[in-house]
């Protein structure tokens, strides 16, 4: 048996590099839904070879963010109805079991946690934060929430979906930038409240409207556009 030399573990290393790299560009909106991204440009910008930013695109393509394929550019995935309509579908049912799940098990440190993101996301929005940082916080929140769950098939789940729902978010933002920063505290506040001494049933109701406001926001921004 031949052993796998460690030259390849660098690699698969700074692939995963790669990936991190232009996530983190996409969500910070130096890559807008529809971009190119050119495999020679993005070498040459992290310093690496173009077999690894191509590993790392495929990273990216199998979470969703960008679309690849033969004989086509690789671009940032476009947020169309369509696609708002399923992601935001399945992450509606995701989010309401996280929630319930979350209140039944959560300990007092996930709560003060919670409570805490909260208190940061408002003083992001009285600073006037741009978007980005203010959706970071509230990804941040939705993060705790699935992991005081403590389900850990529900936070795979939630890991497939999440690439997408910050790119989907991001463009919300980008599109109606103070309708999201009016309702981002008062909503998560919520949420936390009512996942520490709230009826099940209201949690769930309103961790599912959370969502579908979200959704129907965006639609409202997209059809606009």
């Amino acid at each position: 048996m031949e052993v796998t030399p460690l030259r390849k573990a660098a690699r698969r290393g700074l692939a995963d590099e790669a990936a991190d790299r232009v996530r983190e560009a996409i969500f910070a909106g130096h890559f807008r839904p529809g971009a190119p991204l050119r495999e020679v440009e993005l070498a040459a910008s992290l310093e690496i070879s173009r077999g690894s930013v191509r590993e790392g695109i495929s990273q990216l393509a199998r979470e969703g963010l960008v679309r690849c394929g033969w004989h086509r550019p690789t671009t940032v995935v476009d947020v169309t109805p369509e696609d708002v309509d399923e992601v935001y579908s399945v992450r509606a049912a995701l989010d309401r079991l996280a929630a319930v799940t979350a209140r039944a098990n959560a300990a007092e440190a996930d709560l003060d946690a919670l409570d805490a993101l909260v208190a940061d996301l408002a003083k992001a929005v009285r600073s006037k934060a741009p978007g980005p940082q203010l959706l970071a916080l509230d990804i941040a929140f939705h993060d705790r929430v699935y992991a005081a769950a403590g389900n850990g098939r529900l936070t795979e789940a939630w890991h497939a979906v999440r690439s997408q729902v910050f790119l989907f978010q991001l463009q919300r933002v980008s599109l109606g930038h103070e309708h999201y920063r009016a309702r981002v505290v008062a909503e998560h506040r919520e949420l936390a409240e009512l996942m520490r001494s709230g009826d099940r049933e209201r949690l769930a109701r309103v961790a599912e409207h959370h969502v579908e406001s979200a959704r129907e926001s965006l639609l409202d921004r997209i059809r606009t556009e």
